[in-house]
């Protein structure tokens, strides 16, 4: 019974872990602090127009370049990416690595934590 109690007790240990880790990478302050950056050329609103950027409401579960109404280079058109939080955070890491030849002139969001609370934060 005392190892079974342990087992469980074990358990529970990692997923409230998970759960922190989790809570962490959705922090909205970082999140926010992140968007700063990508607010000067992307809305992120239902309904809103794009700027120089695309809307990037509801861009996880998106395929990359399909927001009507917006001219992307042929790079983010071909590439039949379907964005995922990974893929994002992969993407605004290093943009031009990740997808040569797109037309996103940044130089890429480095601080993980930031790249997390900010796919997580534009994921809702």
């Amino acid at each position: 019974m005392r190892s079974f109690i342990l087992v469980v007790a074990s358990a529970l240990s990692i997923v409230s872990g998970a759960a922190q880790a989790q809570t962490k990478a959705c922090n909205i302050v970082v999140a926010k602090q992140a968007w700063t950056k990508c607010s000067a050329c992307h809305a992120n609103a239902a309904g809103a127009n794009n700027a120089v950027g695309p809307n990037l409401a509801g861009i996880v579960g998106r395929v990359a370049g399909t927001v009507p109404g917006y001219r992307y280079s042929p790079a983010m058109k071909k590439s039949g990416v379907r964005w995922t939080r990974d893929k994002f955070d992969a993407f605004i890491a290093a943009p031009q690595k990740f997808m040569p030849g797109n037309r996103m002139p940044f130089g890429g969001l480095k601080d993980p934590a930031q790249r997390a609370a900010l796919a997580c934060w534009l994921a809702k």
